[in-house]
Parts: structure tokens; sequence; C-alpha cells
């Protein structure tokens, strides 16, 4: 896989493309998760696990802009969807706007970005045996649940397949993604 990839400008979201971009970025983040875990580098996991699942939020934030917007109470929350939650995905704000994805038809999305940020949690607090900084007790639990976030994380990139600019490279990178959760 080329990592290579994370490296490029991202197009503007208003470009067709930009959710293509996002989702790639996805995959090649949560392929570098899955190469980290291999080499025993959990903590940095958890960080490249987090961020594959920001990228696909941006992604899908991107892809129902429209509905998103019809769902604001205000112009000004209209604004700040398409200027800052689109290309930022502001950490802060990360629950709510998984809550207002599941409201166009995203179902259960929120759960998994809850999951993101217990393990956005141990990769700065490790292991916590009295889980008073981390949800998870040992370095294995985490593990798990990296993993069965990075398999959410590739179904919705599948699903998308015919809602989006598909290319080889996204195609590629998510069969890479799938092999390696695999083995």
């Amino acid at each position: 896989m080329d990592v290579r990839v994370l490296e490029k400008p991202l197009p503007k979201p208003s470009a067709e493309d930009y959710v293509s971009a996002r989702l790639l970025e996805a995959l090649v983040e949560g392929w570098l998760a899955v190469r980290f875990l291999k080499e025993g580098l959990v903590r940095n996991a958890a960080g490249k696990v987090f961020q594959a699942w920001r990228a696909l939020l941006a992604a899908l934030l991107r892809l129902e802009l429209d509905k998103l917007k019809s769902l604001a109470k205000t112009e000004e929350e209209r604004r700040w969807l398409e200027s800052t939650a689109v290309p930022r995905v502001p950490t802060s704000r990360m629950t709510a706007l998984s809550q207002m994805l599941e409201e166009v038809g995203h179902a259960k999305i929120a759960l998994g970005t809850a999951l993101a940020f217990n393990l956005h949690d141990y990769q700065y607090h490790g292991p916590d045996p009295d889980m008073a900084w981390s949800k998870y007790r040992t370095r294995e639990e985490a593990a798990k649940d990296m993993v069965l976030l990075l398999r959410e994380l590739a179904e919705r990139v599948k699903a998308l397949r015919g809602r989006v600019k598909w290319s080889g490279e996204l195609e590629e990178s998510l069969k890479e993604l799938m092999r390696e959760l695999a083995t």
C-alpha cells in the first residue's frame, strides 16, 4: 500500500473527489494501524485507528452535507457544517456530528465514534489496570477493539462503492486493509 497518499494535499471539500480522498485516507490510516499492531506499537495504532475513523466521518459528512444542512436549525449552523465540520471534523464535535449522521441514515455510527474516543484515550494513557484514565486494562483489550472498529470502517467504506467516485486505488486499499485484518 502506498502510504504517501497521506502526504498529498486533500482536494477542496467542494471537489468531486473529496469524499474518495477521505475514504482512501481512512483505509491507509487503518492499514498503518494494523501494521503498528503487528509490530507491538499498540498506542501508536490507537492513534491511527482514531485518525482513520475521523477521516471516514469527514467523507460521510461531505457525502451527506445537503441532508445535514436540512437538519440544521440556523443559517449559521449550515455554514459551520460546510466551512468547519466537513474539512476539519473537530474532535470536540465528533459525537454530535455522528449523531447527526445517524439521523440521516448512518445507523450506529455514533457507537463507532464512542469506541474511537475510547481508543483515543488509550493512545494517551495506555493500559490502565485501575481504569481511571483509559477504558482498557491491557493492551490486548485495546487491540481487540481496534480490530473491531477497523472491520466496521472497512464495511462502511465497502458499502459506499455505488455512491462515490470509486477508483482502483480505493479498491486496492480496501482489499489490502481487509487482508491485513484477516491475518
